[in-house]
C-alpha cells in the first residue's frame, strides 16, 4: 500500500520541480511535490536570487565610490554586510512567500522529506519532522534533484577559510582578500562583488580564458574590465593545494606560486545531486552522476523524466523551469516542442555583464564552415544610453552567410536585459533584414541590437562601414 497516489510525482522543488508541478496541476493533472528543505531550491535560497542581491549591492557601492563623475556629491563609508545580507533576505522571503501562496493555491501535496527512488514509480520519503517513512506512486515520476557545489580532490571545504557560493552567501564581513578558484559564472560574479566591496580579488583558473563557455572576443573584454578593476586574472593556471594558515589561506598554483589571502572561494562548478537517491539501483541510465534522457526529457524508464541540472547541459535555472514546463505538458499530451539547448541564453551578471544566445564564432564556424559565416561588433561608444550609463561594450552578431542570425554576444553593464530579444532573434532564426526594420526606443540599451543588425544588414548607421 502508498501513503498517496499521484497523476504526477515531482522529487525536487528546485525550479524545474517546482515549475512542473504547477504546470501539471494547472492541466488538472495531481501533483505530490517532495522536497527535504524549502520550495524553490538552490537557485531562490543559495544561488541566483541572493547573489543577484549582492551584484546589485555591489552596483550600488560603485556608484557611490564613483559619483562625482555624475556631478553627485556622496561618499561611500564601507559595507554594512549583515545590512547587505538582510536585504537579500528580505527578497528571498518574498519571493519564497509567494511561491509557497503558488503551490497552496494550485492544489499541490508538498510531501516534506528526503525522498529516494525505490521502484520504477515509487518514492520513499523520509519525513522533514522525523516520523516513519512513507512511500508514494506516481504514474508518471519526475526527478529533479538540483546540484550541488563541486570541490577538487585533495580540496577540502571548511566553510570557514575555504569556501563555497553557499558559504559566500552567508559572510558577516569583507574580507580583505579573496582568491577565487575558478573563472567561470560564479567565479566571475563573487570577484565582481568582492571588488566592488573593496577586496583585493584575484582569479585563478586552469583554462586559458574566463568565462570559457562564452565567445571569445566577450572572454577578452571581460578580463580587460577585471584588470581595469584591479582584479587579478591568471588563466591557464591550475590549482596545486591550500594550506590553511592563521593569516587565511596559501594556495599553491602549477608553477610553484603561491598566492595567500583570507579566503578561497571554490568556484569550480556544480555536480548532480543524484547520490544515494536510488536512481542507478533502480535502473536509470547515468553517466558521471548525470540522468541521461531524450529530447523529450524521458529517462530509460517508462513513465520517468528528469530535468534540470541533473540532466546533461547548461545548470541554469531558466533551463531547469522552463524543461518542467515541458515535461508537465509532454505528460498531459499537449506535445509540445523540444527545447534548443542552443537557444537558452546565458547572462554572467558581474561588472560588466555577458550575456549571450546560440553559437560562438568558433562553433559556428566549425558547424557551417569558416566560408558560411559573417560576423559584425557594434560597439557601445556609440549607444547613448551605455554612454549615460559609462559603461563600455559591444553587441557581436553571428550569422550563416545570407542567412539567419547563429549566435548573439552582449557585453557591457546591463546587458543581461537585451537578451530576451536577442533569444527571439536566435530561435525565430531572424535574418539581419528582419530585424534591422524594427524601432527600437531612443535612448536605451536595446538599440545597440538594432543597431549591429543594421550593420549585418549592410547599411550601417551609428557604426563605420
Amino acid at each position: 500500500m502508498s501513503d498517496g497516489e499521484f497523476d504526477v510525482l515531482v522529487l525536487g522543488a528546485g525550479s524545474g520541480g517546482y515549475a512542473c508541478a504547477l504546470r501539471a496541476a494547472q492541466l488538472g493533472l495531481s501533483v505530490g511535490l517532495v522536497e527535504k528543505d524549502k520550495l524553490g531550491g538552490t537557485c531562490l535560497h543559495v544561488g541566483c536570487v541572493p547573489t543577484k542581491a549582492l551584484l546589485h549591492a555591489a552596483e550600488v557601492a560603485d556608484l557611490a565610490r564613483d559619483s562625482a563623475q555624475f556631478g553627485v556629491q556622496a561618499r561611500l563609508d564601507g559595507i554594512d554586510m549583515p545590512g547587505v545580507n538582510a536585504y537579500a533576505d528580505k527578497v528571498v522571503s518574498r519571493l519564497f512567500k509567494g511561491l509557497t501562496g503558488l503551490i497552496k493555491g494550485r492544489g499541490i501535496t508538498v510531501i516534506e522529506g528526503e525522498g529516494r527512488l525505490t521502484g520504477p514509480r515509487e518514492v520513499t520519503v523520509v519525513p522533514t519532522d522525523g516520523g516513519g517513512t512513507a512511500t508514494y506512486v506516481g504514474t508518471h515520476v519526475v526527478l529533479a534533484s538540483g546540484s550541488y557545489s563541486r570541490s577538487l580532490p585533495g580540496l577540502e571545504v571548511d566553510g570557514e577559510r575555504v569556501l563555497t557560493s553557499e558559504h559566500a552567501l552567508r559572510l558577516e564581513r569583507v574580507p580583505a582578500s579573496v582568491v577565487v578558484l575558478g573563472g567561470g559564472v560564479i567565479g566571475s560574479e563573487f570577484a565582481s562583488v568582492w571588488a566592488s566591496f573593496g577586496a583585493d580579488v584575484t582569479i585563478v583558473e586552469a583554462l586559458p580564458r574566463l568565462v570559457a563557455a562564452e565567445d571569445e572576443a566577450s572572454s577578452r573584454a571581460l578580463e580587460r574590465a577585471f584588470k581595469k578593476r584591479k582584479i587579478q586574472v591568471r588563466t591557464g593556471t591550475p590549482f596545486q593545494s591550500v594550506k590553511v594558515t592563521d593569516e587565511g589561506v596559501a594556495v599553491t598554483v602549477e608553477g610553484g606560486d603561491v598566492i595567500e589571502a583570507e579566503l578561497l572561494l571554490v568556484a569550480v562548478g556544480r555536480g548532480p545531486a543524484t547520490e544515494g537517491l536510488g536512481y542507478d539501483e533502480q535502473g536509470v541510465t547515468m553517466e558521471r552522476g548525470f540522468v541521461l534522457t531524450d529530447e523529450r526529457l524521458r529517462t530509460n524508464l517508462d513513465g520517468v523524466y528528469a530535468v534540470g541540472d541533473i540532466v546533461p547541459g547548461l545548470q541554469l535555472a531558466h533551463r531547469g523551469f522552463q524543461q518542467g514546463i515541458f515535461v508537465a505538458e509532454d505528460i498531459a499530451g499537449l506535445d509540445p516542442v523540444p527545447i534548443d539547448e542552443l537557444g537558452i541564453p546565458r547572462v554572467t551578471y558581474s561588472h560588466p555583464e555577458v550575456a549571450s544566445v546560440g553559437l560562438d564564432e568558433a562553433a559556428a564556424r566549425a558547424t557551417y564552415g569558416d566560408d558560411a559565416i559573417e560576423t559584425v561588433t557594434y560597439d557601445l561608444g556609440g549607444n547613448g544610453k551605455s554612454q549615460i550609463l559609462m559603461t563600455q561594450g559591444f553587441v557581436k552578431l553571428v550569422r550563416r552567410t545570407d542567412g539567419p542570425v547563429v549566435g548573439v554576444h552582449l557585453v557591457g553593464d546591463r546587458v543581461g536585459e537585451l537578451v530576451g530579444e536577442a533569444q527571439l532573434i536566435y530561435n525565430w532564426e531572424a535574418h539581419a533584414e528582419d530585424v534591422a526594420p524594427l524601432v527600437h526606443a531612443h535612448p536605451t540599451q536595446n538599440e545597440a541590437l538594432g543597431e549591429a543588425h543594421l550593420a549585418l544588414a549592410g547599411k550601417p548607421l551609428h557604426a563605420h562601414a
